[in-house]
């Protein structure tokens, strides 16, 4: 018998005054049986740092032909494919194919530091993929966070982002390790 997803609900508050973006958003997280509260909270991150009203989860571990994040146009376009994790080379190639923007949020430390050192050759050659490393310390410290009903207020400026959930504040400092052509997208 095949193990549910478990359900989170999220009250996200996002203040992000690098995009001039504040608003809102009552999010329903699947939570899938082998996915760890890092990788599910390091996903909500991923949505606050993207935001837009279009923007949706997709099926994530579930599937191989959807990303964990995604927005399309009226028209079914894929605008923006968002992938966590350290996927493989092929995936985000045939991603950047599929879509305008491709943006990889990754972790894990070192093991996302040789990830990167593998990769980096065969990715650069992408003109819509931009990859952002996210520290392993503030990762851990989003996991802490994660329970079945939160309420968080995430503030991004100047390229930092405070989380906020019951008066515990992680703040993080991503490395965008590889920039995008994001003049496609927006």
């Amino acid at each position: 018998m095949a193990l549910k997803a478990t359900i989170f609900k999220a009250e996200l508050q996002i203040t992000d005054m690098d995009r001039k973006y504040y608003l809102s958003h009552a999010l329903t997280l699947a939570r899938h049986p082998s996915e760890t509260d890092e990788r599910m909270m390091v996903r909500l991150l991923a949505f606050a740092l993207s935001a837009d009203e279009a923007l949706s989860f997709g099926k994530g571990l579930s599937t191989d032909d959807e990303p964990d994040l995604w927005q399309k146009d009226l028209t079914g376009v894929i605008q923006h494919w968002v992938e966590v994790g350290l996927p493989d080379e092929r995936r985000i190639r045939k991603a950047c194919a599929r879509a305008t923007q491709v943006t990889v949020f990754i972790y894990g430390g070192r093991t996302a530091d040789m990830w990167w050192s593998q990769n980096q050759g065969a990715l650069q050659r992408l003109d819509n993929l931009t990859v952002i490393n996210l520290p392993s310390a503030a990762t851990l410290a989003m996991a802490a966070q994660a329970k079945r009903n939160m309420q968080l207020q995430c503030t991004i400026q100047d390229g930092q982002i405070w989380l906020l959930s019951e008066g515990e504040t992680v703040h993080i400092v991503p490395v965008t390790l590889q920039y995008g052509d994001s003049k496609k997208y927006r």
